[in-house]
Order: structure tokens, then sequence, then C-alpha cells
């Protein structure tokens, strides 16, 4: 008798750890959300009071099968929520956290110089929309799991449920106009999710179990878009750029030779589908064109003007200071185990294996184009590594319905409202190509109100 009492107080005991556990984990977490369609993905979240406790904030994560979990942090818009547009933001890499783009480009607040605390920011993009930074693919921020992605294809299906299960949560978010926008290799990252969402809002038969979501345009800032077409213009951007060359007569003459030579690896990565083609064409090419730049003329990829000794952007430290705090990651939903890097070598180095990073997107843009959804190509006109030469060069090659019509566009200047000449723009049918003045890579953080208002304009 005395051993059965003993065995029922074990398990009575065990079973109440279970349930407080149980409780635990639960308490965390405001709520965890399903989705019939996406039985394998699912969305935990809790509400954060961190950069600006003003306005209503969501965090958490998006996990598929247990082994990939996305980091994801909302926060609505300082004006008029229920009418401002959605807009999902998405850093590049691939590999590179999008709380770069929350603390060091267009969020709430910026970090502080002591990674301690946290700076309001009056030119975040949230002045006039809603916005979701969003950590993918896994591994990448606050995002972790067992599952590398290595492919932009497989990251585009995840995000596209990640937004299928939130706007079902969230109905009067659904019926917003919603917009996405990053830069750098987001350039492969937003047509293709785009891409995803304007196939199954016109496929009938998906619709039926799925939001319509109401994709209204992509603005893709310095990216990543068409390598064979882009990486051309390197050898112009160091030699002959506006701020004068870099590199001197012998140097630009050999980076002309290795660009043809790089030009042809890509033409055979392409017309052979060959991944170790597409990986020789990158090493190569990133071996080239960015490392000899690097290297001799000691001037910053993301800006031609900057010459540091160590990084331009010391912020950036102070930003992966701030968010391996205790108590910045219990706000947050984040295990205080993880360590945040902004950067994931791995990441990069998967999809660089694949093929996949130096692969064009180019097919993307025609459909989006034809749908009316709009697309907005910003460059920084002192960006080497994405420079705004290539990309102008990829917007009149681009084939699509208003080709000639884009290219017979006049090219005006761009005057914001507060009466500067910050840049020049042209555009036709949705299509838009805008240089902007005295700005590197990270256009928001070079250029704060010119972005905010080529941005509150377009949306």
């Amino acid at each position: 008798m005395i051993i059965l009492t003993r065995y029922k107080f074990e398990i009575i005991f065990l079973v109440f750890n279970v349930l407080l556990l149980c409780h635990l984990v639960l308490a965390q977490w405001k709520k965890i959300l399903m989705h019939d369609v996406f039985p394998e993905h699912k969305i935990k979240l809790k509400e954060p009071h961190l950069c600006d406790k003003t306005v209503q904030q969501y965090s958490g994560y998006l996990e598929v099968k247990s082994r990939k979990h996305l980091f994801f942090w909302f926060f609505e818009s300082r004006n008029n929520p229920q009418e401002d547009p959605i807009i999902l933001w998405l850093n590049g890499g691939p590999g590179y956290s999008s709380l770069k783009g929350l603390y060091f480009e267009i969020g709430p607040c910026s970090v502080n110089s002591e990674g301690n605390g946290t700076i309001f920011n009056p030119y975040s993009w949230i002045n006039n929309s809603s916005i979701i930074f969003l950590d993918q693919p896994t591994n990448t921020g606050y995002s972790y799991g067992g599952d590398n992605v290595t492919d932009t294809s497989t990251a585009a299906l995840d995000v596209y449920a990640f937004l299928q299960i939130f706007f079902q949560e969230f109905h009067n978010y659904a019926k917003l106009d919603f917009h996405i926008a990053g830069e750098s290799f987001s350039g492969h990252w937003i047509p293709a999710i785009a891409f995803d969402i304007n196939k199954y809002n016109h496929d009938h038969d998906a619709i039926k179990k799925l939001i319509h979501i109401k994709l209204e345009s992509i603005l893709i800032g310095n990216g990543l878009i068409d390598p064979l077409v882009q990486f051309k213009y390197y050898p112009d951007m160091a030699c002959k750029s506006s701020y004068g060359p870099v590199l001197n007569h012998s140097t630009c003459n050999q980076l002309r030779k290795d660009c043809k030579q790089c030009i042809k690896l890509i033409k055979t990565c392409y017309a052979s589908k060959n991944i170790t083609n597409c990986i020789n064409a990158e090493d190569y090419c990133e071996d080239k064109m960015l490392g000899t730049y690097n290297k001799i003329s000691g001037r910053d990829l993301n800006d031609i003007r900057k010459s540091c000794a160590d990084s331009c952007y010391p912020d950036l430290q102070h930003i992966m200071k701030y968010s391996n705090r205790e108590d910045v990651k219990n706000e947050l939903g984040v295990n205080p185990s993880l360590v945040y890097t902004l950067a994931a070598p791995n990441i990069y180095n998967s999809f660089l294996y694949s093929g996949d990073r130096i692969s064009s997107s180019n097919n993307f843009f025609p459909s989006l184009l034809k749908n009316n959804i709009r697309v907005l190509i910003y460059a920084g006109d002192a960006d080497y590594m994405c420079n705004w030469l290539g990309l102008n060069a990829w917007t009149k090659a681009l084939h699509w319905s208003g080709t000639k019509g884009f290219n017979e566009a006049r090219v005006t200047p761009w005057i914001t409202a507060n009466g500067n000449n910050s840049g020049e723009v042209r555009t036709f049918k949705g299509f838009t190509f805008l240089k902007i003045f005295e700005s590197g890579h990270m256009v928001p953080h070079d250029q704060p109100v010119s972005s905010l208002d080529f941005f509150n304009k377009w949306i």
C-alpha cells in the first residue's frame, strides 16, 4: 500500500511538472497560429514593448516541422494603422538579418553607441506604414534550425506560408495594400515571393482556402538581380564614376579584361545549368570584381567614397551587442542562449554552392508588371557592390511589354518635398528606376530624409 501510494505520488508529481512546463511555454506566447493549408507551419507570437512603445508590436517565430524557426518583428504604423499599407522588409546576403534594416535604416529606432538602449528614429518608414521585419532563411539573425535553405524558391514558399498564417489571424491587415521592400540579395527574394503571391492570387482553386494578398508593389534597393548584366559595370564604377577613379590606369585595364572572363563564365553557367560551372563563375567574379577593388582601392564595397581602416559602419557592432542582451531576447521571445549575428556566412555559402547566388531573377518581373504590380528599383549612386550603372542597364535590358516605352521615357530630376534635387528618375507603366545622389548601398541610412520622401510618394 505504501509502495502504491508512493507510485501514485510520483505520477501526480510528473504530471504536475509537465503541466507546469506547458504553462510556462504557452505563457511566453500570446498566441499560436495555425493554417489548414499549411499543417506543417505555425506562428508563435507575443507582444513586445521595445524600440517604439507607442505602437502595437508582435514578434515571434514561424515554425516549419519544428525544424525551421524564422523570426519576425512587426510594428504598426505611427499614423493610421487601420488604413496605412503593410510592408514586408527583407535584407539580403543571403544570410543578412533584417534587423539591420530595422535598426540601421527604416525601423522605428536605432541602437545607441553603448549598445544598451535605443533612439527614436523620426525618419522611419513606419511613419506611414506597418512593417514586418523577417529574418530568413533559416539560421539568419534570430532565426535557427536544422534545415539550411539553399535556394530562393524554397525560401519564398516559407515566406508565403508565413504571410498566409499572419493575414488569416489579422484580417484587418489583410484588407490593406501590401508591398515588399528590401535591398541587395533581396533582388532575388522579393520578385520570387511576389511571383508566388501573384500566382496563388490567380489560382481559383487555391484562393478558396487562402487569403487574397493585396500585393501592390515591390521596392528593391541596390539589388542583385541579374549578375550577367550588372557585373559588366564594375570596371566603369571603379574607373569612371562621377566620384572619380579609385583604381590606377593599369589596374582598370586589368579589371576590364577580368570582367570579360567573368561574363564568359556566367554565360557558361546559365547555358549549362551546371552547378560546378556556376560556382566557378561566382568564385572568379567575386575574386576579380570585388576582391581586386577592395584590396587595391581600400574603399568600402558599400560606398565608393569611404576608406576605413576597420569598419565604415561601427553602429553595426552596437546592433549586435544590443540584440544579444538577455532582456531584449526575452522580450522578443528569443532563446537567451542563441547568439545573434548580423551576417551568417554559412547561409551565404549554401546559396553560393547551390549556384543560386549567381542566378538571375529576370523571369519573375514580366508577369508582375503584366499584372499591374508596380516595380521600383532604387539605387544609391556611390554603391560599388550593386552599383547604379549595372541596375540602370538592367532596367533598360529587361524584356517585358513596356521595354520600348521605358527606354524612350525621359530621365527627369527627382525633387524631394524640401525642394532638393536628390536624384534622377525614369518611369513607364509602373516600372521605375530611381538614382539617388550621395548615397551608398544602404540608401535609407545614408539619405534618411530623401528615402522617406520617395517611400511615402511611392506607397
